[in-house]
């Protein structure tokens, strides 16, 4: 008989209402956030499920995925119920959410807009805590050659290497190179810096015979083109 005031464990939930048969009988999208979490933990404590222990995860991010994954293993484990190779796991499984959809925007290979950028780095870049530069080499047609991460710095700021830049287009032969970095502050407008920096960057690539298409600030909600506000 179950103990009055002690929950149900999931192993006692009517078989549609567990995470895994669930998955299996009905389709992984009918699983909410939490039940897929719950699969990944696992297994809950005395007192609570591994849905209930997700639920609170999912909290503590204010329920939305993106601020999720921006935890560290830290934050997964000041959840109780959460030890560091749970947390491990919840990471590796949102880390390769990160990863598909960063696959899936190269797979596109041709860039023909501000949003094809942001498809392809958001996922990279939006969810850290400091700073990145990364460089899109382009060829004639606007096909991709190659992705470079040129520096990483601090919160608010990162150094970028002119040089470094111009060197990298042309060891790939690169026709056209599109900018981007990113904002952990959220804050998606350009500063004095990032203008100054992008006509310095302009002026090398036009030297070079190569084309600056863009510069794309990266943040987790609305990203910011150069090129679609006139300002290349």
């Amino acid at each position: 008989m179950q103990e009055v005031g002690k929950p149900l464990t999931i192993k006692e939930w009517a078989l549609d209402d567990r995470p895994r048969e669930k998955m299996i009988s009905k389709g992984v999208a009918s699983l909410s956030d939490a039940e897929l979490m719950a699969i990944l933990i696992g297994s809950g404590t005395r007192n609570e499920t591994a849905v209930a222990i997700a639920q609170r995860i999912l909290s503590s991010a204010n329920n939305n995925l993106n601020e999720l994954g921006k935890f560290s293993l830290k934050d997964f484990t000041k959840t109780k119920g959460i030890g560091q190779a749970k947390g491990v796991t919840i990471m590796a499984a949102l880390e390769l959410g990160r990863r598909r959809k960063v696959s899936e925007a190269i797979n596109r290979k041709q860039i023909t807009s501000s949003n094809d950028v942001i498809e392809l780095f958001q996922p990279l870049l939006a969810d850290l805590a400091h700073e990145e530069f990364w460089v899109l080499l382009l060829n004639r047609a606007n096909r991709i050659i190659e992705r470079v991460r040129i520096s990483e710095g601090g919160f608010t700021a990162t150094v970028v290497d002119v040089r470094k830049i111009m060197r990298t287009a042309l060891d790939h032969q690169a026709i056209g190179i599109v900018l981007c970095h990113n904002h952990p502050s959220g804050n998606n407008h350009p500063s004095d810096d990032d203008q100054k920096i992008t006509q310095k960057i302009k002026q090398a690539a036009t030297t070079m015979d190569i084309s600056l298409l863009d510069h794309v600030i990266i943040t987790n909600q609305k990203c910011f083109s150069f090129a679609d506000n006139n300002m290349l």
